[in-house]
């Protein structure tokens, strides 16, 4: 006898742009965003009876997202996904969480001359600002925003020694090392209460992800780092004490490796150590350091 234990369905790779013209200024604004709707709630017979009932269709998913887009604000990201999420809850009464993730492309208004362009934009890197909503019924709104895809390397400022060594170890201690990762970074917010709550954190959002990027940058540009691990603690750190409805930070760094090459069969030329200037980047194995930071008191996920 077999029973259906969970089930979620909905629209995933929703591709939404938006752009927003003031008249007066004749500056534009753009927005892109890939979105995912899944929704949770009284739908086990579409699984177990082929009653298709119970479902919204996928279609009609994608087309309240749309819809939403044109009709509400999509910035911020959270607001957003928490005036779409929270509409599947209410309009449907057998639908009980809406989960939806948005993920936010990266395009900066172009320079030219000196002047910020009115409508042209560039997108410089493949980092994308990364929202989760989850609006479950009767509980309320949970909402973990993100940074994802942020590279960044510095050539000096890193050490690694004094690790523990066994029979296993072949890893040579530094002082002075190549730095360089993939930044992800997401940040859990205490719960919201309903969207009308969500709205007034709206400027509080755009500054939370602004400080977070901010303060990763300058803490990894800065810090004369002794290990990922404890560079990446001193941002969590530094990320809650400026944002009180924040209650956890998380980091998940690779550690993208830079070898020395030993080129000293070749005339006796000197590059490694002190002399050390062409390198052998690595594309794996690489390391990989996570961390939760959470305020006093709370448990540490493993």
């Amino acid at each position: 006898m077999s029973a259906l234990a969970a089930a979620r369905y909905g629209k995933d790779n929703v591709r939404v742009y938006k752009v927003h013209r003031d008249e007066k200024t004749g500056v534009q604004t753009v927005v892109e965003m890939t979105v995912c709707v899944l929704l949770e709630g009284d739908i086990e017979t579409s699984y177990t009876r082929a009653d298709n009932s119970v479902v919204v269709a996928t279609d009609s998913i994608k087309n309240t997202i749309y819809i939403t887009a044109k009709q509400q604000p999509v910035t911020t990201p959270e607001v957003f996904g928490a005036i779409l999420g929270t509409h599947f809850v209410e309009k449907y009464n057998h639908i009980h969480a809406a989960h939806v993730s948005i993920i936010t492309h990266r395009w900066v208004r172009m320079n030219i001359e000196g002047k910020p362009h009115p409508h042209s934009f560039v997108k410089d890197s493949p980092e994308t600002r990364n929202t989760q909503v989850d609006v479950i019924e009767g509980k309320g709104i949970d909402i973990n925003s993100s940074i994802n895809g942020l590279t960044v390397l510095k050539s000096t400022g890193s050490q690694f020694w004094g690790f523990l060594r066994d029979e296993f170890t072949t890893l040579k201690e530094t002082w002075d090392r190549i730095l360089s990762t993939d930044v992800n970074a997401n940040w859990q917010w205490r719960r919201f209460g309903s969207v009308s709550e969500v709205r007034a954190n709206t400027a509080g959002f755009d500054k939370a992800w602004q400080s977070a990027r901010d303060i990763t940058l300058k803490t990894f540009a800065e810090d004369n780092s002794a290990s990922v691990q404890a560079t990446m603690y001193k941002m969590g750190e530094l990320i809650l004490a400026g944002a009180p409805l924040i209650d956890t930070v998380e980091y998940a760094l690779p550690n993208n490796h830079y070898f020395e090459i030993d080129l000293s069969w070749h005339k006796g030329i000197k590059n490694t150590g002190k002399d050390a200037e062409v390198y052998a980047p690595q594309s794996n194995p690489n390391g990989l350091i996570k961390c939760t930071v959470g305020r006093s008191g709370q448990k540490a996920k493993l």
